[in-house]
């Protein structure tokens, strides 16, 4: 069996799903603020397994590209990116509002909230070359747009899917590249010259 694996780390949580041809063979999501980076090989070894597959049964990998966590969408990218190399097949990065969107009716909004009271959107027509790509903006004061809608599928699930849809054209695709809205909140230390250490 060729299988289609895709996965997020965006946000505060794991999540995967396993589709064979356009049908839903697992998916798990656990919520976590913190430890992606050491619990999603382990998440995605599990899934294959609960699902009796195996690493070399991929034909694809979708992967979340954010925006969202620094550093939780460095972790997914560069675990596809990886797996990609290891495995000799394709790795898709797709938008966690483009997963969000998936199935929905358009026109439409999807709206993920995050921290300090910011909300991570985007607004999807009928026409896809009119959306525009993910805005971030106060929770509180998003412009006049489309109804906010509720997701039908999980994150991984409409990640997954959007990949398949994506290598079924044909079309070469670039590797996956981590989507940021702002910088880092981390800041690079000053230099204070060197360290003489005892």
């Amino acid at each position: 069996m060729r299988l289609t694996l895709g996965f997020d780390t965006s946000a505060a949580h794991c999540a995967a799903a396993l589709l064979c041809g356009d049908r839903l063979l697992g998916s798990v999501q656990e919520e976590m603020a913190k430890g992606q980076a050491e619990r999603l090989m382990p998440l995605l070894q599990e899934l294959l397994a609960d699902c009796d597959a195996a690493w070399r049964d991929l034909a694809l990998i979708g992967v979340g590209t954010g925006p969202g966590n620094f550093t939780g969408i460095r972790i997914s990218v560069a675990a596809a990116r990886g797996l990609s190399l290891s495995l000799g097949i394709p790795a898709i990065g797709v938008s966690a509002t483009e997963a969000l969107a998936w199935g929905l009716r358009r026109p439409c909004r999807i709206v993920i909230p995050g921290r300090r009271d910011l909300a991570i959107w985007q607004d999807f027509h009928a026409d896809d070359a009119q959306d525009i790509t993910p805005q971030q903006s106060p929770l509180d004061a998003l412009p006049p747009g489309p109804p906010v809608a509720a997701p039908v599928v999980s994150i991984a699930e409409g990640i997954a899917r959007i990949a398949r849809a994506r290598a079924m054209t044909g079309q070469s695709l670039p590797r996956p590249a981590p989507i940021y809205l702002r910088p880092a909140d981390a800041a690079p230390a000053r230099d204070r010259g060197p360290v003489m250490l005892p």
